[in-house]
């Protein structure tokens, strides 16, 4: 599916991305963001926090140059790389996913889930990076991360299925097992992080890693 192509509709898209209490917010990054030269494709309904937001899967408008950028504050940062996470251009969705990969925020994890189903390897190995703690019982990333998977069980299956299905096309020759590969290392510390939110097991849409349980 593609977003609409006037630019008013695809600014409401986008705003659509946050929670509306960061709105204002949105717009301020939008207002110093080139100009697309397509429309954002393949929308995605999540939950945050009891609220539901549409994200783009990619966008198309260049990277604003430094001095645009500097004005932004700290939350608008953070919301010019999670949109910037949608880039068409794989290197620049990595780039910018560097930025938010450790944030705290709720509304920034959808964006950080989304990359874990893309095919990308070097993009894989920076969320695993930059989510040290998920391993950690208790911790508060594995809180973050299991209260969003929690929410949103059909977003989180078809986001295995992803993992597997790239694993199949593109990395089977690399990682012979699936549990090797960086993509199942992620889902696991992910459902890990849902059973110890939920107190129980959680249902898995992938080959069970070799001596998994669960």
């Amino acid at each position: 599916m593609q977003l609409p192509r006037d630019p008013s509709n695809v600014a409401h898209a986008l705003v659509a991305a946050f929670p509306t209490r960061l709105a204002s917010d949105v717009q301020s990054v939008l207002a110093v963001m080139p100009e697309a030269r397509l429309a954002p494709m393949m929308p995605f309904e999540v939950e945050v926090q009891g609220e539901t937001v549409v994200i783009p899967s990619r966008i198309y408008n260049e990277e604003p140059g430094a001095d645009l950028k500097r004005p932004l504050a700290g939350t608008q940062q953070v919301i010019l790389h999670c949109l910037y996470s949608r880039h068409s251009d794989g290197r620049v969705r990595q780039r910018h996913l560097e930025q938010i990969v450790a944030s705290g925020e709720p509304w920034v994890v959808p964006f950080v889930v989304q990359l874990a189903g893309e095919y990308v390897l070097e993009i894989l190995e920076a969320i695993g990076r930059g989510l040290p703690e998920l391993a950690v019982p208790g911790s508060a990333q594995r809180r973050l991360y299991g209260e969003f998977i929690a929410r949103n069980p059909a977003f989180f299956a078809r986001t295995e299925r992803r993992v597997v299905s790239y694993w199949s096309c593109y990395y089977r020759w690399k990682y012979g097992a699936f549990g090797t590969y960086p993509g199942c290392v992620l889902l696991e510390a992910f459902r890990a992080a849902v059973v110890e939110q939920v107190g129980a097991q959680w249902p898995r849409h992938t080959p069970r890693p070799a001596g998994g349980r669960g």
